[in-house]
């Protein structure tokens, strides 16, 4: 018997709603897995939490996490909860999580699921590519480093090392190898997103992007200003396949990405590194929807399908990569099939029912994922 330990941070706002939902369609994995069981423990940590105590999160929730196979996040961050110098606390989680257990590789699928509407007026051709973000360099890394001056200058500093380059570009060409190419033509691309033509900090980033893709001549590379990035996802998204930022840059057009295909309902992410990896989807908390079982969960259920797939990976675990297949599968089902949809793509779904249409679809093809 396979045993996985997930650590599983709830959060604020809708986040305990769509973690209940992705924890159900998990119970529903794991009961027609016969040889893998996941040990599940649930931790008080966020905005919410700070409020009450002061502590985001308590020291041995953030060992409970380094110590657990995988994480498993809801939304964290209430608008009202700031550190005195204005920052949001939601950053003593996600940031904590992502620098000291070193996720360098925040990834982002941006796919656009039959049955969810774009506001792009053509999309015949379909979307699917990914946005890989270099996650703890760039300009935050000075996150709580930067300097203020009586008030009136502000300044941060963006921080660019060989290493963290050669580690994000190396995982983005990997990246590319594992897929089916772009859509436009079926080329397998690395797209280098940069600023390289004003600033030296960027023009660095696309040499070692480049030394980098040299070790994998059978992956193409392209490179794209970001304020051109803007307008070749609204105009021309086929055009991609695997594309590689810096660590804000990447957070910007990773947003736009996801407006492009529903919205941020619709949009998984995972924080990976070499031995960890954190798995949430990419909107907020949202609270002023919060406890009405209306919010989206369908991001939050592919976040939980992207962590069996990087379990299965990891572990050399077959079963744990079809189970999280499976659950794409399903949700793509629900989708095309007129199915369960909340309001914001467009349904006058709950979210629950949302989570128990992707559990019915998940058991009526059982056959396909759990052998």
């Amino acid at each position: 018997m396979k045993v996985y330990k997930i650590a599983v941070l709830p959060g604020d706002g809708i986040g305990t709603e769509i973690t209940n939902e992705a924890l159900k369609v998990l119970k529903t994995v794991e009961s027609h897995l016969s040889d893998v069981r996941f040990e599940l423990e649930s931790f008080d940590a966020g905005a919410e939490r700070f409020l009450r105590s002061g502590v985001t999160m308590p020291e041995d929730t953030f060992d409970h996490c380094k110590d657990a196979d995988a994480i498993l996040m809801g939304a964290i961050g209430l608008p009202e909860a700031r550190h005195p110098d204005g920052r949001e606390v939601n950053g003593d989680v996600i940031f904590r999580l992502r620098f000291d257990l070193d996720l360098f590789a925040g990834v982002r699928p941006v796919k656009l699921y039959e049955g969810v509407l774009s506001p792009l007026r053509d999309v015949s051709q379909g979307i699917d590519y990914v946005i890989v973000r270099e996650n703890i360099e760039g300009l935050y890394a000075s996150r709580t480093g930067g300097c203020n001056v009586r008030g009136e200058v502000a300044t941060d500093t963006i921080i660019m090392t060989k290493t963290g380059i050669e580690k994000i570009s190396r995982y983005a060409f990997r990246l590319a190898e594992k897929r089916k190419g772009r859509i436009s033509d079926g080329a397998s691309m690395v797209t280098c997103v940069d600023k390289a033509n004003v600033l030296s900090s960027y023009a660095y980033f696309r040499k070692i992007y480049d030394t980098v893709g040299d070790q994998f001549p059978h992956i193409g590379r392209d490179y794209v200003y970001v304020d051109a990035m803007t307008l070749y996802q609204v105009m021309n998204p086929q055009m991609f396949d695997v594309v590689v930022a810096e660590n804000m840059f990447a957070d910007i057009i990773s947003d736009l990405s996801s407006a492009t295909v529903g919205g941020l309902g619709m949009a998984p992410s995972g924080d990976i590194g070499d031995r960890h990896a954190l798995f949430q989807p990419a909107h907020g908390t949202a609270p002023s929807i919060a406890g009405k079982n209306i919010a989206n969960p369908y991001a939050m259920i592919l976040s939980l399908s992207m962590m069996l797939d990087w379990l299965g990976d990891k572990h050399a675990d077959k079963s744990l990569i079809a189970a999280g297949q499976g659950m794409e599968q399903a949700v793509k089902r629900v989708l095309a099939n007129g199915g369960a949809k909340t309001a914001d793509i467009g349904g006058k779904n709950s979210t629950s029912d949302v989570g128990n249409a992707v559990v019915d679809s998940l058991i009526h093809s059982v056959s396909e994922w759990a052998k």
